[in-house]
């Protein structure tokens, strides 16, 4: 009975954050560039209560989590007219930069950017958005007519050379680890340098101005998954209960 309790206890401990991610995802459903997440249980050890027959007789003692990873499959495209906002078709990220210190960097793909007072290209935290050199985007003089091409080339009046926005691209995305804005950092402390920057051709995608990426989150997979999650907390916690009555049992038979 003592075994069934902590199941129990288990299985709504995991339940609980199984519900704590799916609204984390429904929270972002409209945020631009927001990658679901979702969580795995697995079993944990059983408790081998005989070895006297052919086979081990063991109880089980609940279940844990064993990875919650960040799906980052693209969102569906919506068009906003706005030549400074991309999105990108395939894969790989943008790179932006804290204008404060020069080796924080992280990845996105929210490309909401806009344009401050001195021409730079930034997001709406502030940082500095990268060209294939590792440079700020800047497009001066700023007011001045530009477009963007489906490589990441920057065209405007007046200047000689184009701009390319630069690219990053990941083997292993779900290694990402989030920090808010929609933005992400290499894992193991791994920093983004120049040399690994590259354009969209170099990867096999495309930028899209005047477009933004919405979330990849799906109301009704989300819905449904919540009703899973309240039916197995719902059970779990009458495992509970239903212990209880049976320990009840126990200590009314000395009455």
């Amino acid at each position: 009975m003592l075994r069934s309790m902590y199941s129990g206890v288990a299985g709504m401990k995991n339940f609980q954050v199984k519900l704590d991610v799916i609204g984390n995802n429904i929270s972002n459903v409209n945020t631009i560039g927001f990658k679901k997440s979702s969580i795995q249980f697995q079993d944990l050890l059983s408790q081998t209560v005989s070895t006297s027959g052919a086979n081990p007789m063991q109880v089980g003692l609940g279940s844990s989590a064993a990875s919650l990873n960040v799906n980052h499959n693209p969102g569906s495209a919506i068009s906003t007219g706005v030549s400074t906002d991309l999105t990108i078709m395939g894969d790989g990220f943008f790179i932006v930069q804290s204008p404060e210190d020069e080796n924080e960097r992280y990845l996105t793909r929210a490309g909401s950017f806009t344009l401050d007072s001195e021409g730079y290209l930034i997001t709406a935290q502030g940082y500095n958005v990268l060209d294939t050199d590792g440079e700020a985007v800047q497009i001066t003089p700023q007011g001045s007519n530009f477009s963007i091409d489906r490589l990441g080339n920057i065209m405007q009046e007046g200047a000689e050379n184009a701009i390319q926005i630069g690219m990053f691209s990941v083997d292993n995305p779900t290694s990402l680890e989030k920090v808010g804005g929609s933005m992400y950092k290499l894992g193991n402390q791994e920093a983004i340098e120049n040399d690994a920057i590259s354009d969209a051709g170099a990867i096999n995608s495309q930028i899209g101005s005047g477009l933004l990426e919405m979330s990849n989150v799906d109301l009704t997979e989300e819905f449904t998954e919540m009703i899973i999650a309240q039916r197995g907390f719902q059970a779990n916690s009458r495992t509970i209960t239903t212990s209880d009555e049976l320990l009840q049992e126990v200590v009314n038979l000395k009455r």
